[in-house]
């Protein structure tokens, strides 16, 4: 049975770091909400109590009930897990005079203490509240302060519990993963044994065990977290997975031959479906992004519905969710705020009366990065940009034509084929050019022109949930923008984007 750590989410932003920080650490974690997590059983070592934006001293705070856990298991509250087990359990806490917001240095006061007692005295840590713990309970002990928090870091005497009040998971504290080390690995007493090449056998182990004769059919997308999926059950039950690549017209310049020819390079059962045409013409004229989603995701279905049907006797449909998806669904809050309806193959299992099967449900996208080069993906795959389902429909602002679709490929295979060329492409997150509906003046030779500006994006990201953009030197940028104009009949500006998430975000649409 695997040994895992329980998180147990009250809404903070930095949950999924905390999670990250200790799979980093080689041991298996998983997050749920602070009221729906399950019975702990002897496979849970430990649990850790997230941050929240809430207060504890709020009517409606959120409150767990820890009887199967305090006292029995090792127990770590940061943040607001800190200061729920002051609040609750016969301490108080109050709104700090000053909120302390941002770097603080921490002095240790116990040496002896098993979370805190390699810590450097005087270790940079990072706060986030505007509460602070004013009374510790009876038999809690401070194990390390800050200038302005006296409470910074406690135990509880007695029992297997600590709570601080900084924030470790986040990189400006500087030994946070010796401190979470010191959690799972000293106190928990786990092994560093969940790695990419162990879920992978895992995984198939458990595929070959829930799937047994059965076929299954996956939508291939030329992306990684689909490709990784595809490996796994490939290895697991061989040619009963069937594999569909639908070409929707709007993927990159010779992406769909590229790609097809890698994934029957790797033995795969795939069959490469054009549909082109058919979500072209249903796009012609489109301006609003949300309709050239909608009308992609249901063509989409359709065609793969077709496909599928062809394929006899298929009872599982399998899908490239991961991690961040599965946490999303359960939030403590609900599912946060639609910014844009995402395009992949949902309502399929439904419609087709399919069971689902998710082989990276339980890993971050780096982690199925790691867990694809184990299985062997072709790097060409392994470190391909994310790309977004809808594909170039999204980066051609305004009415879609197959003019404006042409120009956009032709600019945006000059700009990646440009990051490899330079050796800038391994160190962007995503990258690609906007089309926008904009017409700007220019001078060609001695004629004045009067044709479109496109937009060049490139992003740093872990996930893509925060993202900076890309420093690409200006001399790359001047040699890019050269050869989109010379070459690109059509476009006369090019303009870089320099905004990150937040507040904007990776695409335009």
């Amino acid at each position: 049975m695997q040994e895992k750590i329980l998180i147990l989410d009250f809404g903070s932003q930095y949950t999924q770091l905390i999670a990250r920080r200790i799979r980093e650490l080689n041991v298996y974690c998983e997050i749920h909400p602070f009221n729906h997590f399950p019975k702990p059983d002897s496979s849970v070592k430990g649990v850790v109590l997230s941050g929240s934006p809430a207060s504890v001293r709020d009517g409606n705070a959120p409150v767990p009930d820890l009887s199967s856990i305090k006292g029995r298991l090792p127990l770590l509250g940061i943040c607001y897990g800190a200061q729920h087990l002051v609040h609750n359990f016969g301490g108080e806490v109050l709104p700090s005079t000053i909120r302390e917001y941002g770097r603080a240095r921490l002095q240790t006061t116990d040496n002896s203490d098993p979370l805190l007692g390699n810590i450097s005295s005087g270790t940079q840590v990072w706060m986030s509240h505007a509460d602070t713990i004013s009374r510790l309970p009876e038999g809690y002990v401070v194990t390390g302060s800050t200038a302005d928090v006296r409470a910074g870091a406690y135990r509880i005497s007695g029992e297997p519990t600590w709570g601080i009040q900084f924030h470790p998971e986040v990189y400006h504290t500087t030994e946070g993963s010796k401190i979470l080390n010191n959690f799972v690995a000293g106190i928990c007493g786990c092994s560093p044994s969940w790695t990419a090449d162990s879920y992978a056998d895992s995984a198939v182990r458990d595929l070959k065990a829930q799937l047994g004769s059965d076929k299954v059919i996956l939508g291939l997308s030329g992306g990684v977290d689909s490709s990784v999926a595809a490996l796994l059950l490939n290895r697991a039950i061989g040619n009963n997975l069937t594999c569909i690549f639908v070409d929707n017209g709007l993927l990159r310049k010779n992406e769909f031959e590229k790609v097809l020819d890698s994934y029957l390079g790797l033995g795969l059962n795939v069959k490469g479906v054009d549909a082109s045409e058919r979500f072209l013409s249903e796009l012609e004229g489109i301006s609003d992004p949300e309709t050239k989603r909608k009308i992609i995701g249901r063509v989409f279905i359709e065609v793969f519905d077709e496909e599928a049907h062809k394929v006899k006797d298929v009872k599982w449909l399998a899908q490239g969710t991961i991690y961040p998806d599965v946490i999303e669904s359960v939030s403590v809050n609900g599912p946060s705020a639609t910014i844009k309806s995402h395009h992949n193959v949902g309502g399929l299992p439904e419609k087709m009366h399919l069971k689902v099967v998710e082989p990276l449900r339980l890993l971050f996208k780096d982690e199925v990065r790691r867990v694809g080069k184990a299985v062997g993906l072709p790097e060409f795959i392994l470190h391909r940009h994310p790309f977004p389902g809808p594909g170039l429909a999204i980066r051609l602002l305004g009415a879609m034509t197959r003019e404006k679709l042409r120009i956009l490929k032709e600019a945006d295979d000059i700009f990646i084929e440009g990051l490899r060329k330079h050796g800038l492409y391994d160190s962007v997150w995503q990258a690609g050019v906007i089309l926008l509906p904009v017409q700007s003046v220019g001078v060609m030779g001695d004629e004045r022109t009067y044709e479109n500006a496109v937009v060049l994006r490139a992003v740093t990201s872990t996930d893509g949930m925060t993202a900076d953009w890309s420093h690409l030197p200006y001399e790359f940028l001047g040699v890019i923008s050269n050869e989109i104009i010379n070459r690109v009949k059509g476009i006369n500006r090019v303009v870089y984007d320099i905004s990150s998430k937040p507040p904007s975000t990776i695409e335009w649409e």
